[in-house]
C-alpha cells in the first residue's frame, strides 16, 4: 500500500511528464512569443496590443481614425498607435533589441530584410493561407509589389499600399514653351518617348525655365533603365547595369541631357529648393514622384498640373517603371499573434485601403478593388495612369533591398558624377565594381 506522500509524488511525476512534449509554455494560458502561436485571453480581459508608423500629420491623423474605428468593431481589443516621426528604422531596430517594439509596425524595403536576417518578424504565409479568417490572400496584390518582402515564397510584410514613379508635369509651362500636345495627348497615341521627351525639355529650356529636375534615388534612375528595356542585376543577384546595353544607355541618356543642361540633378540646386517647390512655383516643366505630391500640388490653385509614365525607348506604350512601397510586419515575439495579425489584414484589405486612401489621400492601392480612390475628382485629368504604372510597376529588387549599404553605394557614386562634372563610362566602371564588391562582402558575411 502506497502512503499518501507517495501518492502525491507520483501526480506530480504525471503532470509534469504530461506538460513535457508542451515545453512547458502550453500549461499556460499564454503562448510562448515567437512560437507562431497566440496567448489565450482570460475572460473578460482586454487584449491591449501597439503598433508604429511614420508619417505627415495628415497621414497620422487617418491613422488614428482607423485604429479608432478597429477597437469599436473589436471590444475585446485595444490597440494603440505611437508615432515614430524621425530616425524610424534605428529606433524601431533598437526597441526590438530591448524588447520593447511594437506588436505591428511598417517597414520600408531595406529595413524588412534586416528583419528577416535577424528573425525578429514573423512569417505571415500562414495567417494569409488560413481562409475565412483573414481578410487578405496573397493573390490580392499586384505581384510586382512584394519586392524584398517576400523570400523562398514566404511572406514576411505585406505592402499597405504603394506609390508608382510617374513624371508630373506643368501644363502652363508647357503652353508657354510653345508645346501644342501635353505628353498624355502622346503617350494615348504611343507616341511618348524618349525623343519626344527631350524635345520638350529643349523647349523648356529655351524658355528659361528647367526642363525635368532629377533626384539622387533608385526609383528615378531605375525607371528610365526598365523604359529601355534595361535590367540593374542578373538572376545571381549581381549587378549588371555597367555591361547591360540598354541599362547603360539609359544612363548615358540621363548623363547627356544633363550636361545639355535639359535636366537639372536635384543636388545643384540652392539649399531648401526641391523640385517640388519650383514646380509649383512655376520653375520647372517635369519633375517624378509618387501621388504624394497630390495633396500639396492641388493646394494650389494656380498650378496646372497632370502627369504621365515614364517615356519609353522600345517602341512600346508603357514599361515597368520602380514603385515606392512600405510594408506592415509582425514582431515574432507579440504575444497576441492572432490579433496582431486581424489588425494588418484589415489595414491593407481593400477595405481598410479605401478607408486610409479616400478624399485626397497621397497613395495608390496594393490591392485589386480599391481603384476608385485614385480616381476621385478626376485629380489629376489622368490619374488612371497612375493604376497604368502600378499594374506593370515593382518594387525595389531583393538584390539591391538585401545587401545593407549598396543603395547609398549607388547614391554615392551617382553624386559625385553629377556634382564632380565626372565621366560616365569611369563611372560606370567604378560603380560596378564597388556595387558588387558590397555584395560579395554581404554574401561572405563580412
Amino acid at each position: 500500500m502506497k502512503t499518501r506522500v507517495q501518492q502525491f509524488s507520483l501526480a506530480l511525476l504525471a503532470g509534469v511528464i504530461s506538460c513535457m512534449p508542451l515545453l512547458l509554455a502550453a500549461c499556460s494560458s499564454g503562448a510562448s512569443p515567437g512560437d507562431g502561436s497566440s496567448a489565450e485571453p482570460k475572460p473578460g480581459e482586454k487584449i491591449k496590443l501597439k503598433w508604429s508608423t511614420w508619417g505627415n500629420p495628415g497621414e497620422l491623423g487617418r491613422f488614428q481614425e482607423f485604429t479608432k474605428e478597429f477597437n469599436a468593431k473589436h471590444p475585446n481589443v485595444e490597440f494603440e498607435l505611437i508615432p515614430v516621426p524621425s530616425d524610424y528604422e534605428q529606433k524601431i531596430l533598437t526597441q526590438l533589441s530591448g524588447g520593447t517594439a511594437p506588436d505591428v509596425f511598417y517597414a520600408g524595403d531595406g529595413t524588412i530584410v534586416k528583419l528577416i536576417e535577424n528573425q525578429t518578424i514573423a512569417e505571415l504565409t500562414p495567417y494569409m493561407n488560413q481562409g475565412a479568417d483573414s481578410k487578405i490572400k496573397e493573390s490580392d496584390f499586384f505581384q510586382g509589389l512584394w519586392g524584398a518582402a517576400k523570400r523562398n515564397d514566404k511572406i514576411y510584410g505585406v505592402p499597405v499600399d504603394c506609390n508608382p514613379f510617374i513624371l508630373w508635369y506643368n501644363k502652363k509651362l508647357l503652353k508657354d514653351a510653345g508645346i501644342a500636345e501635353m505628353p498624355a495627348d502622346l503617350y494615348e497615341k504611343g507616341q511618348w518617348n524618349w525623343n519626344s521627351f527631350k524635345a520638350m525639355l529643349e523647349k523648356l529650356r529655351a524658355n528659361g525655365k528647367h526642363g525635368f529636375v532629377l533626384d539622387n534615388d533608385w526609383g528615378r534612375y531605375y525607371s528610365f533603365v526598365s523604359s529601355n528595356g534595361g535590367t540593374m542585376y542578373n538572376e545571381k543577384g549581381e549587378f549588371v547595369a555597367d555591361k547591360d546595353p540598354k541599362a547603360f544607355e539609359a544612363f548615358k541618356y540621363l548623363y547627356d541631357n544633363v550636361q545639355a543642361k535639359n535636366i537639372t540633378f536635384a543636388g545643384t540646386l540652392p539649399k531648401g529648393q526641391g523640385g517640388d517647390a519650383m514646380f509649383m512655383s512655376n520653375q520647372v516643366g517635369f519633375v517624378s514622384a509618387g501621388r504624394w505630391y497630390l495633396p500639396i500640388f492641388k493646394q494650389n490653385k494656380d498650378l496646372e498640373f497632370d502627369i504621365v509614365p515614364f517615356p519609353t525607348n522600345t517602341g512600346k506604350k508603357i514599361e515597368p517603371a520602380g514603385v515606392a512601397t512600405a510594408y506592415m510586419v509582425m514582431n515574432k515575439n507579440t504575444k497576441y499573434a492572432k490579433e496582431a495579425y486581424q489588425f494588418i489584414s484589415e489595414f491593407v484589405s481593400k477595405e481598410g485601403q479605401i478607408y486610409r486612401l479616400q478624399g485626397g489621400g497621397n497613395a495608390v492601392p496594393s490591392v485589386e478593388g480599391a481603384d476608385e480612390v485614385v480616381m476621385e475628382g478626376n485629380l489629376p485629368e489622368h490619374a488612371k495612369y497612375f493604376l497604368d504604372a502600378r499594374s506593370v510597376g515593382y518594387a525595389l529588387t531583393p538584390a539591391e533591398a538585401g545587401v545593407p549599404g549598396l543603395s547609398q553605394v549607388i547614391k554615392d557614386e551617382m553624386e559625385a558624377l553629377w556634382l564632380k562634372d565626372g565621366k560616365l563610362e569611369e563611372t560606370m566602371k567604378a560603380l560596378g565594381v564597388k556595387a558588387n564588391q558590397k555584395i560579395a562582402d554581404f554574401k561572405a558575411g563580412k
